[in-house]
């Protein structure tokens, strides 16, 4: 897998980044929408980012408009209802396709990942979920993957966000 830690990306206000920004810490990134039956996570991804932010945790959200047409939204629509529907604080990236010839090199290293089942491939529908441990030196990251359906505060993604928490920052 290639260094996702140095694949270029854009938050949702143009800003160019990468994973390095986050490198020391434990990252959810989650392909999001406003539109959906799913949408509803939002509140616990933000609960996420609240309890853990202080202790090396981000959430990083992806939205994506692969699925039905679900996030039709421009970049400021996005922003507003995340912002006053849900409250979101976490870093909030361009819109994204994760899945399909097109889809950007980030989905492309995460969807070799299986899932706990031992199914790799495509992203199955919005919220999908893909824990990810700190880099350490040149070692591929440690990347836990939960289908959309599993809540972000289920306990095992609460467990693989706790295994990967630096052993000072656990609960």
């Amino acid at each position: 897998m290639a260094d996702i830690f140095d694949i270029p990306l854009t938050l949702i206000d143009g800003t160019p980044t990468t994973l390095a920004h986050w490198r020391d810490r434990v990252l959810l990134i989650v392909n999001v929408a406003s539109k959906c039956g799913l949408t509803p996570q939002y509140e616990q991804l933000e609960q996420l980012q609240r309890d853990y932010a202080d202790r090396g945790f981000t959430v990083l959200g992806f939205p994506c408009n692969q699925f039905l047409g679900q996030e039709p939204g421009d970049a400021e629509q996005i922003q507003t209802f995340c912002s006053t529907t849900y409250g979101v604080t976490f870093p909030m990236f361009e819109k994204t396709k994760v899945n399909g010839r097109d889809r950007s090199p980030l989905y492309q290293a995460l969807t070799q990942v299986p899932d706990d089942a031992g199914k790799a491939g495509r992203v199955q529908w919005n919220f999908e979920k893909f824990v990810i441990a700190p880099a350490v030196g040149d070692a591929a990251p440690v990347i836990r993957r939960f289908r959309p359906r599993t809540r972000p505060d289920a306990p095992e993604v609460i467990a693989a966000i706790e295994a990967a928490l630096p052993a000072g920052d656990r609960a």
